[in-house]
This record gives C-alpha cells, structure tokens and sequence, in this order.
C-alpha cells in the first residue's frame, strides 16, 4: 500500500540523518504567507471578544453544549474572526538583528507555517457570502468567489461556516523534504486543536471533516494542485441545509506571489497524497465511520491517574493560553506533579469531534510514555489505557538518556519530565481507511498533541513538539508495541531559562 511504503521510505534512523546532504538554503527560503496581488484586503476585527472559558474546559470539550453560553448556532464576523485568530494567527513578534520572527497561536514544524486557511460560508452578520482566504499578515480575508458556494465542499454537510485547510508543500519541504507529508497532519492538527478549542470557548459547535471530495475542494479554492492541496474541513456552526452552489463554477486564476525564488519537487509526498484521493460522494460515504476498538490485553501492574477536576482547574482562559503558548527549548531536570501530568492526558485524549473516529473512547493513535521526572510515577516506560485513564507500566527505570536518542539524539525529550510518544498500527488503520487513513492517523496525533500542548500551558508546564528514530522507538516500547508505528512525539516539563 502507497502509505506503508511512503511511511517506510521517510523514516529517520541514525544512518537516514547522518547520509543526508541536505542543507538550508536560506536566501531561497519561503515566504510564510500566502499573498495574492489583485484582491483587497477585508480586514477582521481586532478588538476580539473574550470568552472567558478555563482552558481545559474548552480543551476537553467535544461539542460547545454546555462549554459557554455564546455565540451559539450562527458566527458572526467577530466569532468568525476569533476562531481564525486563535487558531493561526501571530501572537508574538521578535526582531533580531537579521529581521523579524513572527510567531503564531499554534506551533508549527520548522516556524514554516505551511497549512492555509479558507472560509467558505453563506451570509454572516457583516460578511457576505462568499470564499475567501485567511492572511494572518494582515488579519484579513480575500474574497475569492463571490455567493453561496458550500454546496460545492460536498458531501460535507453545510454550516454557516467552513474553514478548509490547505498544506503547501515547499514551504515546509524547504527545510523537511519529503517528510512534509507527515508534517502536514503533525501541524494541521495543532492549529486545529486550537480552533476546535477557541470554538468550543464560544458555545460554537464545530465538527473536523477528514472525508470530503477533494477535488471538488480543490477547484473551488483555486488551487495549484502541484503545489498546494486541500487536507481537512472543519464547520463552524448548526447543520443547516445550503442552497445549491450558484451556477457552473468559473476556473480561478488568481496571481499570487511566488514562495520563494525556486521550489524543489519531492515527487514521493506528491504521490502519497494522489493516493488518498476520495473523487466521489459514495467513496466518501465508504470512508467514513469508526474502526473497531480492540481492548487492551491485561498488562502489568496499573497506575490510575489523578487528574484535576472542573472546580480544582486553572482559571486562566483559553485565549490567555493560547497567547502565552510557544514550543521549550530547553527543560529543567526537576519534576512535574502526578496531577499535572495526569491532566494534560486525561484533557487532552477525552476525545475529538471528527468524522474518522468515535467521540470519545479510542482513536487511531495509541500513547506510549518514558517518565523522567514525574512526583508519584516511578521511572519507567508505560502504556496509557485510555478507557481505563490509567497508566500500564511496562518497564522501570532511567531512561533519560534513552529518550534523548530517540528524539533524534536531542537533549529535549531526555530533560523533560517525560516524552509522550504516539503510535499506530498502520497496517489496521489502512485496512479500514486506506490510504486516506494516513492522512487520519496523522492528523490525529497533531490534534491529541495541539491539545496536549494547551493542557500542558494552561497549568504552566512546558511543551514542545519533535522528530524521532522511528524503528527505535518501536523497539523500545516492544513487546507491548510490536508491530506498531511511530507517528509523533511531544515532550512535558518544566521550562528552563537560557543562560546566554
């Protein structure tokens, strides 16, 4: 199958990283926005509303019943606004002496920025309806196509509003070559985790669609699919009936500024993508829907774990999180409390409102744990079983020094408190889904780590996102993870100052 072999090819090891001549090439960096010439811009406000949400509610939450009495069935430009802001826009700026590093709301491999947001959406309280892009820059949108046209993101039922995510692949391959594939779903699902939680803040249901026609998607935005292709959509709002798409849709030629002074072409993510390719409202039809969840089998001795509960939680709200959020550098040896840690899983894994998995219960990733410094839990590898909200130890003792080899022999995940790895069993997943569930499986492990990112934030843990030895980490975690594939990595712990 197109994803094993795909998976298989952009696997790291020890010789992968050492053998590759690649370098950086920084006067042909790319440009990390998207910039058409001839639209105008439509600014957004700024002056954004605050809802006042605790940030784990709003991370936890799988529909907004019940999260926020807000904007409720129906966004208006404000809400739609706060949605795309605390999703992808910048949040922090810092010159240095060579320029300016614009930072956004939601981590990304690399600061690349690679993922694009569009809204499609019928006629909102002060916007008309129409397609339009999403520019951080200037926190504005362009209106591509004028009218009604959600009938066209089929068979994707419509809301008053759709964001469509979009992956540009040199952005990203620029630094990561053919491993951006990967990546897409890495960094589509922390923006996401993102926007489903700044949804949820604002009582506005919000639903991620991983099934839809892409080429449909794909010519309704204009896109140069060489370049740049639809991953995901998520609506924003009540299920409402669409009028139909109005008339034949006219071919966009748009001119946009090119990326960078020349793009290099990684044909293998390329044809990984052309693999998952659904063309037809029956093939999505037969996509969607749960894979069978298989328990466990009995383990080894179990930790349950001690989450915080509604009325012990951090108050900070999930835009003050949001804002304060970034990717640690560095971390202290010093540990991180069994509460904390038991709630940025417990938080973050209480489900996902997507149509490739059930709400809540099991997902296509499965979580694997080294703790170095955890108050409570021993030093150890384990197994978290989900529906148990319980640890499985698999192995004790220090592994500090093994976690920083699999993180791509980086200090990070061996400092931290503890390396939060997730795995899949790829051969099950595209059993089910084919080789679109790559891009579900991926797109998953961005989401549990986005919101694993937040959890950790909320309670001022540190947090950031890294690469590994793939084959090694399966060996370390075997036999419990034989057969089993390396999908993402997130480290936990307690940030630490640089001393230069």
């Amino acid at each position: 199958m197109t994803a094993k072999r795909y998976h298989d090819a952009t696997k790291h090891s020890p010789v992968s990283v050492r053998r590759d001549a690649h370098f950086l090439d920084w006067a042909n960096r790319p440009r990390p926005f998207k910039i058409y010439t001839d639209l105008e811009p439509i600014p957004l406000p700024r002056d954004l509303p605050q809802s006042g949400v605790a940030a784990l509610s709003a991370v936890s939450a799988i529909d907004a019943t019940g999260v926020a009495a807000g904007v409720g069935a129906r966004p208006d430009l404000r809400a739609l606004a706060h949605a795309l802001y605390f999703a992808a826009g910048i949040t922090k700026r810092r010159t240095y002496p060579g320029g300016e590093l614009l930072f956004r709301a939601a981590s990304c491999t690399g600061a690349l920025y690679e993922i694009e947001l569009y809204v499609v959406c019928g006629d909102l309280a002060d916007l008309a309806a129409g397609v339009y892009h999403f520019n951080p820059g200037d926190m504005a949108l362009r209106r591509l196509r004028a009218g009604d046209w959600r009938a066209a993101v089929e068979p994707v039922p419509a809301a008053p509003a759709m964001v469509i995510s979009t992956g540009t692949y040199w952005r990203n391959a620029w630094k990561y070559q053919a491993r951006t594939y990967r990546h897409f779903g890495w960094d589509n699902g922390t923006l996401l985790a993102n926007l489903l939680a700044a949804a949820a803040a604002q009582g506005l249901p919000a639903r991620l669609w991983c099934g839809f026609r892409d080429s449909a998607a794909n010519a309704l935005l204009g896109l140069d699919t060489a370049r740049e292709v639809a991953l995901s959509v998520v609506t924003l709002g009540k299920e409402e009936s669409a009028p139909p798409a109005p008339g034949v849709m006219p071919e966009l030629h748009l001119e946009t500024v090119p990326s960078s002074r020349e793009e290099v072409d990684y044909p293998l993510m390329r044809e990984m993508h052309a693999s998952t390719l659904l063309e037809t409202s029956e093939e999505v039809a037969a996509w969607r829907g749960e894979m069978r969840a298989i328990a466990p089998a009995p383990g080894g001795d179990v930790v349950p774990l001690a989450p915080l509960g509604d009325d012990a939680m951090p108050r900070d709200t999930i835009e003050e999180v949001i804002l304060r959020r970034g990717s640690t550098r560095r971390f202290r040896h010093d540990p991180i409390t069994l509460v904390e840690f038991s709630t940025i899983l417990d938080r973050a894994t209480r489900g996902i409102p997507a149509d490739f998995r059930p709400e809540a219960g099991e997902g296509l990733n499965e979580i694997y744990v080294i703790v170095n410094a955890v108050e409570g839990l021993r030093p150890g590898a384990y197994y978290y079983r989900a529906a148990e909200r319980a640890l499985e130890v698999l192995k004790l003792g220090d592994f500090r020094r093994p976690a920083a080899y699999l993180g791509l022999e980086q200090d990070l995940p061996g400092d931290a408190a503890a390396a939060i790895f997730f795995l899949a069993d790829l051969e099950r997943v595209l059993a089910r889904f084919g080789n679109r569930g790559y891009r579900a499986v991926q797109l998953e492990a961005g989401l549990l780590g986005g919101k694993m990112y937040l959890a950790s934030y909320a309670q001022r843990v540190g947090t950031t996102g890294l690469t590994f030895y793939d084959d090694d980490v399966t060996a370390f975690f075997s036999p419990h993870a034989a057969g089993k594939s390396a999908i993402f990595l997130i480290a936990v712990g307690h940030a630490a100052r640089r001393t230069t």
